[in-house]
């Protein structure tokens, strides 16, 4: 009987001990339980796979807003949750501090990995910068087919693929039925190829046509369009047409007469200016379109006043069509204010006897120094993706997924609720019509050559015929630019 409580006392004790070391169902054996010949290391006891961090700078383009930080964090904590071979985290600064922070911290071998969202002009001040992702795309193989092919052959440049398509603008011809009905034209067409119905006839839709329908709907003071021998130029009260916030110097023949490469050379003293021909005729279609006998565009002086919106034609009702990208549905409330109402058609065919659209686009690159670039790249291809749910709404993007679209475009209709269907289809299809090489394109000493290029374009919309010889200051502008490209 002794022997008997003696057992179970040892049982009791035992149990005890069991029990305070925690469920034996839920423990690895130890390290000293496995068979001596083998002596395997236990699983709790493998070494952790280091993650490799990888930071992501915010500001150079948008993001750096107070309300959108929070958002950016949340997609930053959805990419680490399901990641666990990297932490990625954010470095945000403020627009206005953001390219020379960048410059300083890539100049001291320590830049992010992963850059944006950033448009071209942003990513200029970097070039040579931009890691080539074309590896990384074949060896992740990352589906491209996601994503229009003139979209990414947009990203293809000299320093390699320098990024693929996250929000995009596609540019389109908006317009103001109401104008057109009371001038008794067509609505701009809708599907790219189709003609116009000009005087019951059908004629290509291109800038001359579209010129000859902008004089009909410039209308003055009297009601005289710009077609009438009667009409007074000195009191304009409605335009037919004009280049919506689109004024840049590049803009204008990248869209009438076709993108090029704006500049050749390799090297500080080989760089020239290489403007073709079709570019100067196009700049002079845009100056007779102001200051010509029949204008059907304002000049600087008429857009620049309160009643014509301070250069916001279209949004003051003062334009009957305007050229502008997507983005500038962002902020029309005025326009729907004063009842208002506007559609999109397509873009005219070019002097190229092509269509010769733009895109503005953001995209997120990667600093060609990072030293991990397949991490890095795996971020990125999470952003235009995944995170770009939560992203483009935040940036008001176009998303340039096709099966993410049909919520962008519900919320656009909630916005504007008179704008149709087809409408909105018209900017879908302009992403087949990006400016490539961009308008934006880099050129060397790129801020002081795009400032003398404006101030060509400035000199353009407010000086008159008798005070300007148009041949000289193109050729002023291209010898003041070849210096510049080499300084």
């Amino acid at each position: 009987m002794k022997k008997l409580l003696y057992v179970l006392s040892l049982l009791i004790v035992a149990t005890m001990v069991l029990t305070a070391c925690g469920p034996a169902a839920t423990e690895a054996p130890a390290a000293t339980d496995a068979p001596a010949a083998t002596d395997a290391p236990a699983a709790t006891e493998a070494p952790a796979t280091e993650k490799v961090q990888i930071r992501w700078y915010i500001g150079l383009g948008t993001g750096a807003n107070n309300e959108q930080v929070p958002v950016e964090q949340e997609v930053v904590d959805d990419f680490n949750a399901s990641h666990p071979n990297i932490e990625l985290v954010m470095e945000v600064v403020t627009n206005e501090a953001a390219r020379d922070t960048l410059a300083t911290e890539i100049a001291s071998g320590n830049g992010p990995d992963v850059i944006g969202p950033v448009g071209w002009g942003g990513s200029n001040s970097f070039y040579g910068q931009w890691l080539d992702m074309a590896p990384y795309i074949e060896q992740s193989g990352f589906d491209t087919s996601v994503f229009d092919p003139a979209l990414v052959d947009f990203y293809q440049t000299e320093e390699g693929q320098v990024g693929l398509p996250f929000a995009v603008f596609p540019a389109a011809v908006y317009y103001q039925p109401a104008m057109f009905d009371e001038a008794g034209l067509t609505y701009p067409p809708q599907t790219y190829g189709e003609k116009y119905v000009l005087d019951g006839n059908e004629v290509d839709w291109n800038y001359e046509t579209l010129a000859e329908v902008a004089k009909r709907l410039t209308v003055d003071v009297n009601g005289n369009n710009a077609s009438s021998a009667d009409f007074d130029r000195n009191q304009i009260v409605q335009v037919g047409f004009g280049f919506q916030w689109q004024t840049d110097l590049y803009y204008v023949p990248s869209y009438i007469a076709g993108a090029t490469t704006v500049y050749s050379g390799a090297e500080k003293g080989s760089y020239q200016a290489t403007l073709p021909d079709s570019w100067k005729e196009a700049l002079q279609w845009y100056y007779d379109g102001m200051w010509g006998e029949q204008p059907f565009m304002a000049t600087g002086p008429l857009s620049a006043a309160p009643e014509f919106g301070n250069g916001n034609l279209f949004n003051m009702g003062k334009s009957a069509m305007g050229i502008s990208p997507l983005w500038y549905t962002c902020c029309m409330g005025d326009f729907v204010k004063a009842g208002l109402e506007f559609q999109a058609g397509i873009l005219p065919i070019g002097s190229n006897g092509k269509v010769n659209g733009r895109v503005d686009a953001d995209t997120i690159r990667i600093w060609k120094g990072t030293k991990h670039p397949a991490e890095a790249f795996e971020v990125v291809s999470y952003l235009y993706t995944i995170g770009a749910d939560k992203l483009l709404p935040l940036y008001g993007g176009m998303p340039a997924i096709a099966d993410k679209m049909d919520p962008f475009f519900a919320a656009k209709s909630e916005q504007y609720p008179f704008v149709t269907p087809e409408s909105w289809d018209v900017f879908k299809a302009g992403l087949s019509y990006p400016d490539a090489p961009s308008a934006e394109q880099f050129q060397p000493n790129w801020n002081e050559a795009w400032t003398r290029q404006k101030a060509f374009g400035d000199l353009l919309t407010n000086t008159p015929p008798d005070q300007i010889d148009f041949d000289a200051e193109w050729q002023k502008l291209i010898d003041d630019v070849n210096v510049i490209y080499n300084k």
